[in-house]
């Protein structure tokens, strides 16, 4: 007969674990005691709730103010100025509705919530429209850093966009907020706010949806944030323990949602970053070490990855690129296509710095040379002397507003902002119209636009864009369709049809201004 004990349990060690425990919960109950007492307990919510109520009410106050931050913010952002940008945020008022959503929300009180919703909604569509009509009738439409970074939302947005949230919720709840306070909650509310109204305006959809992906990701953290800060200070809600676990539950993962594909676009950001500084190592190392890169430029939408860049050597590699381009290919898994402007120059460091300080100025008088030669031929072809040339070398782009010329249609003067439009791809060249006769447009017999038609549309459109002058369709409903739909889809929403006798075999354009 075989038997088998068992070891005792070590008593000593259960009676470590279980000192452990109690001092846990201990620890716990002591600090929830704190926290309703001395912090939850000291707040007036009644007071709080009432002001939040008050404020977040829609009023003409609350709409000028959007608006005027809304066209700050979007001249800021056109003029590439964070300065301008920055006195924006000082004036809007987005932070009285958004967190009139979220203390409702943590209430459970659902007609507050319509009001504020309603209250923010308003703002948001007004300020997106006032953006993007300032935008169309803007001679500049070009995308700018300011805009371009508030097309790529990424995990730092977020958590932008969470801080001023708490920073926000506290003085609230304080009743210590102000415009300092309002200027957190603008910073990430206004910029992508004007930048989805620039998308809107150029029909830009990359930059429009970025934006609003950035600016709807910001707009629910920051509500969501308030919410559990609220919840946190103990406000008093209606809302059942199982809604507010259910709550709870949905705040948390809604945080989750917001915060994976975020966390993906800030790795991609990351590993541009870190690809970019190993190509810039290879670059060196195929030179022996000797090389400087004075300047790089990877493309990485293109397939394959496309790398150009500028090396200063005291030796020319003839197959540089070729080696440079496997030792790129093997590192990064996956092939690139490289093109190097090799510079010889000595083998000091001196001489380097030197060579590559003279590669700076040699560009940078290149670059004064072609727009000075930019501003020569705008100003011979619009009949104006070169002062009056706007040239902006730093986002490369000019304009000038032409004379009128005896005889010269606005397919002309289209003509002439083509020919050197095609010469300098790099700039965005425009030449503004005197205000002449637009076109008629011709209908063949099923009531379409023929080919005329289409190029009088075409030139309808340029000359619309660049003069920023309603324009008015005279026909019957029939033959205004397609034109209308032609102008739709380029954008110009805002044209006006007046019901008339045109000639029944065009459609008749013009001005909604007498012409002078």
């Amino acid at each position: 007969m075989q038997t088998s004990s068992q070891a005792p349990a070590d008593p000593g060690a259960e009676d470590s674990t279980n000192r452990r425990r109690i001092g846990i919960d201990y620890v716990v109950t002591a600090f929830t005691r704190w926290w309703t007492i001395e912090v939850g307990g000291t707040v007036d919510q009644a007071a709080v709730i009432e002001k939040r109520r008050a404020e977040c009410e829609l009023s003409a106050r609350y709409l000028l103010m959007t608006c005027m931050s809304a066209g700050i913010a979007i001249l800021g952002m056109l003029l590439s100025s964070p300065a301008v940008v920055i006195g924006a945020m000082l004036l809007s008022p987005l932070m009285d509705p958004i967190m009139g959503v979220g203390f409702a929300l943590a209430i459970g009180d659902s007609k507050w919530l319509k009001r504020a919703t309603r209250s923010l909604a308003l703002g948001v569509g007004l300020a997106i429209l006032f953006c993007a009509a300032i935008v169309v009738f803007s001679p500049i439409q070009t995308v700018t850093p300011e805009i371009a970074s508030r097309t790529q939302p990424n995990l730092f947005d977020l958590m932008v966009a969470i801080f001023s949230a708490v920073a926000g919720g506290y003085a609230v709840i304080r009743g210590r907020e102000g415009t300092i306070v309002g200027v957190a909650i603008a910073t990430a509310l206004m910029p992508p706010l004007a930048a989805v109204g620039y998308g809107l305006a150029t029909l830009n959809s990359t930059v429009f949806s970025g934006a609003l992906l950035l600016f709807v990701t910001n707009l629910t953290a920051i509500a969501l944030t308030a919410t559990a800060m609220a919840r946190g200070y103990g406000f008093s809600t209606s809302l059942s323990e199982k809604q507010s676990q259910l709550q709870a539950f949905l705040i948390f993962g809604a945080f989750v949602a917001l915060a994976v594909p975020l966390g993906l676009s800030l790795y991609r950001i990351g590993w541009e970053a870190n690809t970019t500084r190993q190509i810039n190592t290879i670059v060196v190392e195929t030179f022996g070490g000797r090389a400087r890169v004075s300047d790089i430029v990877p493309d990485y939408s293109s397939k394959p990855i496309r790398v150009s860049a500028t090396v200063l050597t005291p030796q020319i590699l003839a197959d540089a690129e070729r080696l440079a381009g496997s030792a790129m290919a093997e590192r990064l898994g996956q092939p690139v296509d490289v093109s190097l402007t090799q510079l010889r120059v000595g083998t000091s460091a001196q001489a380097a710095e030197e060579a590559e300080l003279a590669n700076a100025r040699a560009q940078e008088a290149q670059a004064a040379q072609q727009a000075q030669s930019i501003a020569e031929r705008l100003s011979m072809l619009a009949g104006v002397p070169e002062d009056d040339v706007t040239i902006d070398r730093q986002r490369r782009r000019a304009l000038v507003t032409a004379r009128p010329l005896d005889g010269a249609s606005l397919a002309a003067y289209r003509e002439l902002e083509g020919r050197i439009d095609a010469t300098e791809p790099e700039w965005d060249i425009r030449i503004v119209p005197p205000l002449r006769a637009l076109p008629a447009i011709p209908l063949d017999e099923e009531g379409a636009p023929t080919a005329e038609g289409r190029r009088a549309i075409g030139v309808a459109i340029w000359a619309q864009r660049r003069i920023a002058i309603p324009l008015q369709i005279a026909g019957t409903q029939e033959q205004t369709q397609a034109v209308r739909e032609a102008f739709a889809e380029a954008g110009i929403d805002f044209v006006q049809e007046e019901s008339g006798n045109g000639p029944s075999d065009a459609v008749a354009l013009a001005w909604s201004v007498p012409e002078g």
